[in-house]
């Protein structure tokens, strides 16, 4: 049976919960057992034949729009303008319902070139001292790197610690981070609000923005316009690292764990840190896009009471949907099976993670799910090919994003939805929809203009 309470059977060590007190170590990979040799060889041989023989037939799909999701708003908020290039009206935004209606018939997944990286969120290359990337340490006990001081800062209950702050303007800083999780040093954004004090008696509402894959902690304040939209509220931005794969989960390595742990990292080391050194409350949100939308709903399932709202924009909402697995191994060839472990073998581990198989969890908080359906939109080139990389990415994100509604319709979760259909896997529909969410995320969290 999967460790279906998602506690790493693996690890004894406890480590301390928010409040201070001690409890159990944070969630990590599911114990499951591999089955005989046999059958493992016969799921291996199964996922890389999948991977291999996806056919490039988008042309096709598009064509006869198979599995392109439809239209589904009900969100409000501004929207930037439509680019001259694009032909297409503005998708209009009606007034916000009580809950989605949509049909709880699952949607097929598209079929990918092999090749092609969907959710790519970014350009050039992973740092030399990635996690993700560094098949040396991967599956190793997590432990401080090497050469980490006592240092002047309080530091995670599992000994993680601040090793240098560096002043980007008068309101972000970049905080580098020692981590055992990761065993490795990486870094942290944080926005402070205005009257921000490191020595103030108070705390302030904080949003934990997780980026996407083949991106860092800095594509928020460098690619969107979060600065714009949060900063005149009494809120505080965190947005840490994620890696290279953005996979926002500790990873299986074979069912031994180890490092990269990177939900490890971002509950149990970044939270208590900057709630012991930069005065972040305990009144707080996750956002995310891509896959960064995945991390900030599936933290807030898995880490029940943590978070008052989550948001997800174009996020990986169901990555155990029939066909998503071997899509997600394809594309992160060099890692393989290493993040989630085998669709097959390990198919609990894939369901722990899978943010549509845990809807249920989100009941009693703020939920925001938006998505196109890949079909060029009022921000894209409409000559765009079907076979374009950012196409491809909205069109999954786009079914995943309807599945994890209608699993929330039968699961009595309300849900904020904004399928706004044509619109591709770009920054363009991010930046709106950070608008178009951020009343209500504002409101839960306590965050006011200052």
């Amino acid at each position: 049976m999967p460790n279906t309470c998602g506690w790493d059977d693996g690890d004894s060590s406890f480590v301390g919960r928010m409040d201070g007190s001690v409890g159990p170590p944070w969630p990590g990979p599911s114990g499951e057992s591999m089955k005989k040799r046999t059958d493992r060889k016969i799921a291996i041989a199964g996922t890389a034949a999948a991977a291999v023989l996806l056919p490039a037939v988008m042309v096709g799909l598009a064509q006869a729009g198979v599995g392109v999701p439809k239209k589904l708003s009900d969100a409000v908020g501004d929207s930037e303008p439509v680019p001259s290039f694009g032909p297409a009206a503005q998708p209009s935004a009606p007034g916000a319902l009580p809950s989605p209606t949509k049909s709880a018939k699952p949607v097929k997944l598209p079929d990918v070139p092999t090749g092609t990286n969907p959710f790519r969120t970014g350009g050039g290359a992973p740092a030399p001292n990635d996690p993700d990337t560094n098949a040396r340490k991967r599956g190793t006990k997590p432990k401080l790197p090497d050469g980490v001081g006592s240092g002047k800062y309080a530091k995670a209950p599992n000994g993680a610690t601040i090793t240098g702050v560096k002043k980007i303007n008068s309101r972000i800083f970049d905080v580098e981070i020692a981590s055992p999780a990761l065993g490795a040093k990486v870094k942290t954004r944080v926005m402070v609000p205005k009257g921000w004090s490191a020595n103030s008696s108070k705390t302030w509402p904080t949003v934990y923005a997780f980026h996407g894959g083949n991106n860092n902690y800095t594509s928020w304040t460098k690619d969107s316009d979060i600065e714009q939209v949060i900063g005149p509220y009494n809120a505080m931005v965190v947005m840490p690292e994620g890696g290279w794969n953005g996979s926002y989960a500790n990873w299986y390595n074979g069912g031994r764990g180890g490092i990269p742990q990177w939900e490890t990292f971002h509950m149990g080391e970044v939270m208590p840190l900057m709630e012991r050194n930069f005065r972040a409350g305990a009144s707080r949100a996750a956002i995310g896009l891509s896959s960064g939308g995945q991390g900030a709903m599936i933290y807030a399932e898995r880490h029940r009471g943590t978070f008052k709202y989550a948001a997800s924009y174009s996020g990986a909402l169901n990555i155990s949907a029939p066909g998503m697995p071997a899509i997600l191994t394809a594309m992160n060839r060099e890692s393989g099976t290493s993040i989630w472990g085998d669709p097959i073998t390990a198919r609990g581990n894939w369901q722990d993670h899978d943010a549509t198989v845990n809807v249920a969890k989100l009941k009693g908080i703020g939920v925001y799910v938006s998505s196109g359906n890949g079909e060029p939109g009022p921000y894209d080139n409409p000559e765009t090919p079907p076979h374009h990389a950012g196409r491809i990415g909205e069109q999954l994100s786009g079914v995943m994003a309807e599945n994890f509604v209608a699993a929330a319709k039968r699961s009595g979760v309300s849900v904020t939805a904004n399928l706004y259909g044509p619109g591709m896997h770009n920054w363009k529909y991010w930046k709106r929809e950070l608008k178009r969410s951020w009343p209500a995320i504002a409101a839960s969290i306590g965050a006011r203009k200052s």
